[in-house]
């Protein structure tokens, strides 16, 4: 097995078509400063009319999401992008994966567009294509490969979706990540095993806390090293595989800070995303999705105290949105999503102007081979039984 050397592409120069990195600066856009980025926001989607539909996740900034036509979660938004066919032009305020999921969902005759090509998602990047091809070809010299059925997290690239649907896998959400890994489980008999990624977090978390797996049965691949960094040995008798991946954004959260927290908040409930670090959720009192998040908050009591563990974009809107509880950030520091922050209201500005210019700008398409196979992993997730598919 080989490593990979990943390139190093200075910001507007150059793409890499096979990673989230590529990126292409479009030229020039709106001053930041300019005082009339709003009036030019809403005088161009006004023009573009039902032509345009709009996609804000959470984790977006507010100056954003407040021309969204619906927000949520990476899978919600994408199927809200395929339900509205009329929509020409799908203009998606969130990270390269998840418009890549938009352009698989939606028609041949609709445009996804992502407003700053930068926006990618550091997580997704931790499991490129080469590297997880590599990995199987590892398992194979191993001789577990039969035995072991890919999953992986709706925070990937397209062309790892595909790589699970030609390989017998399916895609999962934070939400629907235990039926996945039970479904995953049931598919080859007693001796199957799960490769898991590119979040080794919400792998292990869902595995031990909802499928009472053991620590012991999780093993680590590192795609920098031979077989993972795991003998032989390792890899025949785990039965969860979790890839050596993390979102940069929930990996901050500590075990520390939650102490620290209940210490000097009486009565505060720690409410965290399974993206946290193990030792973060055993501590939460709650644990689950973004949507889980906000619906807990917004079922929750006046007066009740909370300290979450998410993106601080979501965690501030919450704030302020509930200002008869006392909501707290799950850190000591500032920890935006920082590709998440890239698009901002001059690059959504220059998007909707150029299509009502009549031109298509950083458009997200997904080569028809790569569409095909992923879509087969998205339909293996949809034929779950029995839990919602929000992520």
């Amino acid at each position: 097995m080989t490593t990979i050397d990943l390139p190093l592409l200075p910001l507007g120069r150059g793409k890499d078509l096979g990673a989230e990195r590529g990126v292409e600066c479009p030229g020039d856009l709106p001053a930041a400063s300019d005082p009339d980025l709003v009036a030019r926001a809403v005088a161009a989607k006004a023009a573009l009319g039902d032509r345009v539909f709009v996609l804000g996740h959470h984790y977006q900034r507010d100056e954003v999401v407040q021309f969204a036509d619906v927000m949520g979660d990476s899978f919600k938004l994408a199927k809200d992008a395929a339900a509205r066919p009329e929509a020409e032009f799908i203009v998606f305020c969130g990270v390269h994966f998840m418009a890549e999921s938009a352009d698989i969902l939606t028609s041949d005759n609709q445009s996804v567009i992502l407003p700053d090509l930068a926006a990618g998602c550091s997580m997704a990047d931790m499991a490129r294509l080469a590297q997880v091809e590599d990995a199987w070809d590892a398992l194979a010299d191993a001789g577990v490969v039969d035995q072991v059925v890919p999953i992986t997290y709706m925070n990937s690239s397209a062309d790892i979706k595909a790589f699970c649907g030609r390989n017998g896998g399916a895609v999962c959400t934070s939400s629907n990540a235990d039926v996945a890994l039970e479904w995953a489980f049931a598919q080859k008999g007693a001796d199957t095993k799960v490769l898991f990624f590119p979040d080794q977090h919400l792998g292990r978390n869902t595995a031990v806390l909802k499928l009472g797996y053991t620590l012991e049965d999780c093993i680590v691949w590192n795609p920098l090293l031979p077989n993972g960094g795991n003998t032989v040995a390792q890899l025949q008798a785990a039965k969860v595989i979790l890839w050596k991946g993390h979102c940069s954004v929930h990996g901050r959260f500590s075990a520390e800070v939650v102490d620290e927290l209940r210490a000097t908040i009486p009565d505060v409930q720690i409410l965290v995303h399974p993206e946290c670090a193990h030792e973060v959720v055993l501590k939460a009192d709650l644990v689950g999705s973004t949507e889980f998040i906000i619906n807990t908050i917004e079922a929750a009591p006046a007066g009740s105290s909370w300290a979450i563990g998410t993106e601080l974009n979501l965690v501030k809107r919450l704030a302020a949105a509930h200002p008869d509880k006392t909501i707290a950030f799950l850190d000591k520091t500032v920890c935006y999503c920082s590709t998440m922050n890239r698009i901002d209201l001059p690059h959504l500005v220059w998007a909707l102007e150029s299509l009502v210019d009549g031109v298509v700008v950083n458009e997200i398409q997904v080569d028809g081979e790569t569409e095909r196979y992923a879509k087969i992993a998205l339909q293996r997730m949809l034929d779950l039984p029995g839990r919602s598919s929000a992520d």
